[in-house]
């Protein structure tokens, strides 16, 4: 009887949608910031990233690999906030 439990679960699963990319647990979104296809994404609300928004400012990750870190901080004015998952989180002023 579990078998069947199990096999159904697996039915259902291969009939639902594609998830989103797993990319930890922070609640990414859009296709990337500033422009599309940018490595950097913005941060929607969580338990953990509430603590971080503010209305004058995007929560943004960017992975914590990336090359030119330094260069999007400087062009964006961006703070760094916190690190979670392997990524940076920063505060970028909106302008």
């Amino acid at each position: 009887m579990r078998g069947f439990a199990v096999f159904s679960a697996l039915v259902l699963v291969a009939c639902a949608p594609a998830p989103e990319p797993v990319t930890g647990s922070l609640p990414l979104f859009g296709d990337g910031y500033r422009f599309k296809g940018d490595i950097c994404r913005r941060v929607g609300e969580d338990d953990f990233t509430n603590q971080f928004l503010d209305d004058a400012a995007d929560l943004v990750a960017c992975p914590e690999d990336a090359e030119n870190l330094g260069v999007f901080v400087i062009d964006t004015g961006a703070q760094e906030v916190a690190r979670r998952d392997g990524y940076v989180l920063y505060s970028v002023p909106i302008r």
